[in-house]
């Protein structure tokens, strides 16, 4: 399966980032803003939650469970497994942004940022509202 054709992919590094399950949606579903996730998918970081997230709204959307995964897997994101150092960091941004409405998906790439120290891409506008101590790119 090869990338929506609007989905640029160049082998110019690009800083990393962490992916939102939201923002890699976008550029699989060539929606506005996956230009931008389309130019940092090269140097991606994922949490395995979102990458959960991303298969199951594929599925959803009609799409059988294995041409889901090869979607996600197409781009050679770095998929980053899920341990108890990090459900902890998930649990800890709970009061913090339960104001906002995030959920566990939405935490989980919020820790991940905060254990990498590298900023975070979505398409969720409330996200530019917090202060975590991430740096959050709203893609559209």
């Amino acid at each position: 399966m090869k990338p929506p054709a609007s989905v640029r992919t160049t082998n110019q590094p690009h800083s990393r980032h962490v992916l939102d399950s939201s923002a890699l949606m976008a550029a699989l579903l060539v929606e506005p803003g996956g230009d931008v996730v389309a130019d940092v998918l090269s140097n991606a970081v994922m949490s395995a939650v979102n990458t959960a997230e991303v298969v199951s709204k594929l599925v959803d959307r009609g799409m059988p469970l294995s041409k889901a995964v090869k979607a996600v897997h197409i781009f050679r994101l770095h998929i980053e497994p899920l341990d108890t150092r990090q459900a902890i960091a998930i649990a800890a941004l709970r009061a913090p942004t339960v104001k906002f409405g995030l959920s566990l998906g939405d935490r989980a790439c919020l820790a991940l940022a905060q254990h990498l120290n590298l900023p975070v891409m979505t398409t969720d506008k409330i996200w530019a509202n917090l202060d975590i101590g991430v740096e959050i790119k709203v893609v559209r």
